[in-house]
């Protein structure tokens, strides 16, 4: 991976980069293996079992891990990038932004894939702390039965505080998840040599025809089997949608070198261990280890969940940050939790309402076991959708042919569609917990989308386009006032109804008045120089497009002091922003139907004032009220 004309400097940047992406990148389906094979071999106990069924789980599992998480995402996925960014809506940006030049009847369906997508997304997020925390904690009951009852209040109690702490920010903490989470992971491949070498039999289950065989003989057995071997490459999302934290090659060269290695062999030590020790098989990951390694294994497990969930929340606020910046959702607070690393952010709302959703699928499943049903819908349902919209970007952005897409992703496509329908077996054991999740949040993303629309159209149709404006006070020039007002308004086209009021109501107008929009490109990060658009209206009118990336900090004044690149002189500390805040009052007979009415003044309601959301100092704002039917 490291070329000959690297520094070492460099090369040390390089180890650091791949230790940082094993605690975060890898967190989640470095704890895959405390559950997935005991719930997969679980479906075996009842008639009994014997050693190539265990083989074919063990191949099933094995050539999974190769040929869903080492082909699609390491070798593949990861080089289909949103300059530098990945994540299921940062490859829906990109799609739709070429999509919509050559295909545009297509966008809808990318939009809506896209939204799917990230919705299944946040329901892995709710149940990956909690299956990987209980899974750690149940191990205390292989210490002494009495812990039993224990189990459910001790998950709860970490959960609770791993919330409580979003708020402080993770910096401090995070350096240590790469170590600890690399020892993990050397610690579970120790535990699997040492049963291979005492049952090296088991290393057959590297031959397909294993894998192959038990589908073929067991039926409906094989596909119940098959949705639980799902869980082992549970996280596998995670590949893609941290590659801008980390970059393609410490992503690839940690999961080559160690990961996938070091998870095999805890996976062959598990089903080595069946074959040694038939009762094993109720929980062999903890049985694996001497009973004085016991209660250390269950301490360093219960840290590598808590780490496994801290990933998947922060990961939440990433996707959640996103989906606001591409306008999916309403504005929420967002908190910069430290000074150095731009990507750590803390969400009040978004790490509220995990938590409640968290402690709820706890509380609602109990074990485990039970999680395990509503787990691999949401992620086998996630990794759809991210191939669907592969399928737009190897056709229509790569521009390759109809046959070679067809004949690179087919595969893929029918490989996830049975593990999909093997996981919809679980639909009423749980399964329907994380679709219903799913379709709640795409039915808001919705909503949210088609209400804004509506309000910017109606505002545009009640006001004058701004160069008509620009003529109306050449022609009758009203009072000036010295100094410069700057407004806000979502329509760069038209005259903001900010301006409109100021100036009916208070018979006035600024000497310079700067008509600013803030749009969000399908780039993850837009450049200094291609930040702002200026265009000067007339004498006292100068409109400004403030160009974001759907990954940058919209921080408005830092933006406009790159004005003076194209010739604004703007004393930002004498300014005065002028921003509208809008009153919705539904009305069944305009805009949307009464019931998504009230679902959009609802969310308008949670939204974060503009001040904090632009980085608007709230001493120089003058906000101005208008009432609107929806």
């Amino acid at each position: 991976m490291n070329t000959p004309s690297e520094t070492p400097d460099q090369k040390n940047a390089f180890k650091l980069l791949v230790l940082g992406c094993i605690g975060v990148v890898y967190g989640d389906i470095g704890t895959s293996p405390l559950y997935a094979f005991k719930d997969a071999a679980g479906h075996l106990t009842k008639g009994g079992f014997d050693p190539a069924e265990i083989l074919g789980i063990l191949s099933l599992i094995i050539w999974t891990l190769i040929i869903i998480v080492t082909c699609k995402y390491v070798l593949f996925l990861l080089h289909a990038d949103n300059k530098g960014e990945g994540g299921t809506l940062a490859l829906m940006a990109m799609v739709k932004k070429n999509i919509m030049k050559i295909k545009p009847q297509y966008t809808g369906v990318v939009f809506m894939i896209g939204l799917l997508g990230a919705s299944l997304f946040f329901g892995d997020a709710v149940i990956t702390p909690a299956i990987s925390v209980l899974s750690a904690v149940e191990g205390l009951k292989l210490v002494t039965p009495a812990f039993e009852s224990w189990v459910l209040p001790i998950t709860i109690g970490i959960l609770t505080c791993l919330f409580a702490i979003q708020k402080n920010g993770t910096h401090r903490v995070s350096q240590f998840f790469g170590p600890i989470t690399a020892l993990w992971f050397m610690v579970m491949a120790a535990m699997g040599i040492r049963w291979i070498i005492e049952t090296p039999e088991i290393l057959m289950a590297f031959n397909p025809y294993y894998a192959v065989y038990f589908m073929a003989t067991h039926g409906m057995i094989g596909l119940m089997v098959l949705g639980a071997v799902f869980l082992a490459i549970t996280g596998a999302e995670a590949l893609y949608a941290d590659l801008g934290h980390f970059g393609r090659k410490p992503i690839q060269y940690a999961w080559l070198y160690l990961i996938f290695p070091c998870l095999v062999l805890n996976y062959l030590g598990q089903g080595a261990l069946v074959l040694k020790t038939e009762g094993a098989i109720q929980n062999p990951f903890f049985l694996m280890v001497p009973e004085y390694l016991l209660l250390p294994l269950v301490f360093l497990a219960t840290v590598a969940t808590i780490i496994a969930s801290q990933a998947v929340i922060t990961g939440a606020f990433s996707v959640a940050l996103q989906a606001m910046r591409l306008g999916l959702i309403p504005r929420l607070e967002v908190k910069h939790t430290s000074a150095d690393h731009h990507g750590q952010i803390y969400m009040p709302r978004i790490n509220m309402l995990l938590f409640i959703a968290v402690i709820l699928a706890c509380l609602l499943f109990k074990t485990s076991s039970n999680l395990a049903a509503a787990y691999g819908i949401a992620v086998t349902g996630e990794m759809l959708m991210t191939t669907c919209l592969a399928f737009f970007l190897i056709r229509y952005v790569w521009k390759k042919t109809l046959l070679f897409t067809l004949s690179f992703l087919i595969p893929l496509v029918m490989l996830e569609l049975v593990f999909f329908s093997a996981n919809l077996l679980k639909l009423f054991d749980g399964g329907m917990v994380p679709l219903l999740f799913a379709s709640y949040l795409v039915l808001l993303m919705t909503i949210w989308v088609k209400g804004s629309r509506f309000v910017i159209q109606k505002a545009s149709r009640q006001t004058v386009p701004l160069s008509d404006f620009a003529e109306q006070i050449d022609r009758a020039p009203p009072i000036h006032v010295p100094g410069t007002a700057i407004y806000l308004t979502a329509d760069p086209i038209h005259t903001p109804f900010t301006l409109v009021q100021n100036l009916r109501h208070n018979r006035v107008i600024h000497e310079h008045n700067i008509i600013v929009s803030v749009a969000t490109s399908f780039k993850p990060k837009v450049e200094d120089e291609f930040r702002l658009t200026v265009d000067r209206i007339s004498s006292q009118l100068t409109r400004v497009t403030i160009h974001f990336g759907f990954m940058d900090r919209p921080d408005v004044p830092t933006a406009l002091r790159l004005g003076t690149r194209h010739g604004l002189d703007i004393d930002l500390q004498n300014v005065s922003y002028f921003l509208g805040h809008r009153t919705f009052i539904s009305d069944p007979h305009v805009g949307l139907p009464g019931w998504q009415d009230k679902i959009y003044i609802a969310l308008a309601k949670i939204a974060a004032p503009a001040t904090d959301f632009y980085s608007i100092p709230p001493d120089q704002v003058v906000e101005i009220g208008v009432q609107t039917y929806i």
